[in-house]
């Protein structure tokens, strides 16, 4: 039955396809030559549609998980993370283990921000919730801009249960990023440590502001009281 499943599901990808969202897509995720999606091919399926298919398959095989997961299809490589987010979140120790294990091995195939976005917080964060961190450290090291956005993203569930040292110390390493959506993703978790710690942010943003790339700085500072906001921004 395993790969009726997976057929079905793919069925279900294609008839929810949108050729102009598709040429959407393909624009918005930069595919084209020397952008960052460069060769990722799209559907055209919506997000909620995406969701709702993947919520009709949670016993879908693990290697046919992993056969969508490493599809040149976004959407499928969405569905499949989709999966294992859920998959982590409701399993035992054991599985959710393998799930941050698989995620690991796999890592090539988490390779566009939303994808990032959607999974490493619920896998990568919440494994590290109790657990050494030094991981991040490496991802934040990476020459993949995706595995340094995972690190710095991963920090979003640490930043919700109140810790906040490893977002402030892989921000730090990212400081001299080159790649926009490293800067957007840092200043978003700053941000977010902000809106539960300002004065952490604004220390922060004192001693690193004149360093930071603009992008970064201006996600950082953007919920600050305005004139806090204004004198940060005049000191970039």
């Amino acid at each position: 039955m395993t790969g009726s499943f997976l057929t079905d599901l793919r069925r279900e990808l294609r008839e929810a396809a949108e050729p102009d969202r598709a040429q959407t897509s393909q624009r918005y995720f930069k595919t084209g030559p020397g952008g960052y999606g460069e060769g990722d091919h799209f559907l055209g399926v919506s997000v909620p549609d995406a969701r709702a298919i993947a919520r009709r398959y949670p016993a879908l095989e693990t290697d046919d998980v992993l056969e969508l997961l490493r599809s040149p299809v976004h959407e499928e490589r969405f569905v499949a993370l989709v999966l294992l987010v859920r998959r982590y979140e409701h399993g035992s120790e054991v599985t959710r283990q393998s799930v941050y294990d698989l995620y690991l091995q796999n890592i090539d195939s988490v390779n566009n921000w939303d994808l990032v976005d959607i999974s490493a917080p619920h896998i990568v964060g919440a494994h590290l919730l109790s657990r050494p961190r030094g991981v991040l450290d490496h991802l934040a090291r990476s020459p993949s801009v995706w595995e340094r956005r995972i690190s710095i993203m991963s920090t979003f569930t640490f930043i919700r249960s109140g810790n906040y040292k490893d977002t402030i110390r892989l921000a730090r390493t990212l400081l001299r990023d080159e790649h926009d959506l490293i800067y957007k993703a840092a200043g978003w978790m700053l941000r977010e440590v902000g809106k539960r710690d300002e004065a952490l942010l604004v220390r922060f943003m004192d001693r690193h502001a004149t360093e930071m790339p603009r992008t970064m700085l201006r996600y950082s500072v953007e919920k600050l009281d305005p004139e806090v906001r204004a004198r940060l921004m005049r000191s970039a």
